[in-house]
């Protein structure tokens, strides 16, 4: 019994080393910016950028192949943030001044679920042939539920001022 034991501590050891040696050996060179823009989008991984996914939409971003205003769910602020921090000039004109998100009207949702199906961070919620829900924490305004709902009972509105969005206002320059 003590010999079995022995054995596999001695060959659990072993293949740790070889794997921490094979990590060091066989280690991938990354670019630490494109994880500082990576940490930087969202991460929701909607698409709306024409990626794949956020990784993929900042080493994009890093090689010049895409502008920094290509991520809607960021807004005018990541747009302006990602410039400063890749050095680049941004045309922020395009750009909604303020996020949308979805609204679902409750006299129109019928409850047939393909809203919540296509949402790629589930901020729809409801159930089979019961009224639809919008989580606007969730949200990030990418208009696929819009798309998708055969009542089109979904829009898309700006968000909504609260506590915890609501900034004071810059004064008029004199």
């Amino acid at each position: 019994m003590v010999t079995a034991v022995a054995v596999l501590t001695l060959l659990g050891l072993a293949l740790g080393l070889l794997l921490g040696y094979a990590d060091k050996v066989f280690a991938v060179e990354e670019n630490p910016l494109v994880k500082e823009v990576e940490s930087m989008l969202p991460g929701t991984h909607c698409g709306q950028c024409g990626f794949p996914g956020c990784s993929g939409a900042a080493e994009a971003m890093v090689a010049g192949d895409a502008e920094v205003t290509c991520c809607p769910p960021g807004g005018r602020a990541l747009a302006q943030s990602l410039a400063e921090k890749l050095g680049v000039d941004a045309d922020l004109s395009g750009m909604a001044s303020e996020p949308m998100l979805a609204s679902i009207e409750e006299s129109l949702c019928t409850g047939c679920c393909r809203c919540y199906r296509v949402c790629p961070t589930d901020a729809i919620m409801g159930a089979n042939k019961q009224i639809h829900v919008v989580f606007a924490d969730a949200c990030t305004g990418c208009g696929k539920c819009v798309d998708a709902c055969p009542e089109d009972c979904i829009a898309m509105q700006p968000e909504q001022e609260t506590l915890d969005n609501w900034h004071w206002p810059k004064p008029a320059a004199a």
